[in-house]
């Protein structure tokens, strides 16, 4: 099973994403665990997006890329993968087929969270964070978990998450018109329990797996 995962924030990737993998026992593949893991190696690609990032600047596709396309190549990902975060825009999208077709590896499908933009602004405006252990918590004054303090992270405040989702129609949305003309998209609602949504995940990719 060769899977990307899109979705915009808020829908509930990072978990999908971790129950997906095991489901399947293929690796979760986030981008911002490839940037690290090559930051924290000192990796010819670390040392070129450490040059961007120490500027300010965006790192260019093309390390990205490039990044992605060796972590597919290691010996966990050759029976399949899950991506999550990848790709954020179409040309990342066709240099990702690009690189597959190569192997003869063409994509299995593309899951796409669906989810209604009001319903994310009052899910994430009503979430906060621990000052104590950092675990999230919804609608309470007090952490369930070790009983501090808790607090609104600013990236979870209702115009920063409106703004959030502003970038993803502009930038990210146009893959989902893109894998839909390959055939290759899958969607599913996002709304409902954890395990909801998971059960009804792996229901629409039993028809393609």
């Amino acid at each position: 099973m060769r899977l990307v995962l899109v979705g915009p924030p808020g829908a509930g990737k990072g978990t999908q994403a971790q129950f997906l993998a095991a489901h399947y026992s293929i690796p979760h593949i986030a981008t911002g665990d490839i940037f690290r893991a090559n930051l924290k190696a000192g990796t010819p690609l670390g040392i070129q997006a450490k040059a961007f990032m120490d500027k300010g600047e965006l790192v260019p596709d093309s390390v990205t890329n490039e990044m992605v396309r060796d972590r597919l190549l290691q010996d966990d990902a050759v029976n399949g993968f899950l991506l999550d975060g990848f790709p954020r825009n179409v040309a990342q999208a066709e240099v990702l087929r690009a690189n597959l077709a190569e192997k003869a590896t063409p994509l299995t499908a593309v899951l796409e969270l669906s989810i209604d933009n009001a319903e994310i602004v009052a899910r994430l405006s009503s979430r906060r964070t621990c000052k104590e252990c950092g675990l999230p918590t919804v609608n309470t004054d007090k952490c369930p978990t070790c009983g501090g303090d808790v607090y609104q992270r600013e990236d979870d405040k209702a115009e920063v998450i409106t703004r959030r989702l502003e970038v993803y129609e502009e930038q990210t949305a146009p893959i989902v018109s893109f894998y839909r003309s390959e055939g290759l998209l899958i969607t599913v609602s996002a709304i409902g329990s954890v395990e909801e949504i998971t059960e009804r995940a792996i229901s629409a990719l039993s028809r393609v797996s």
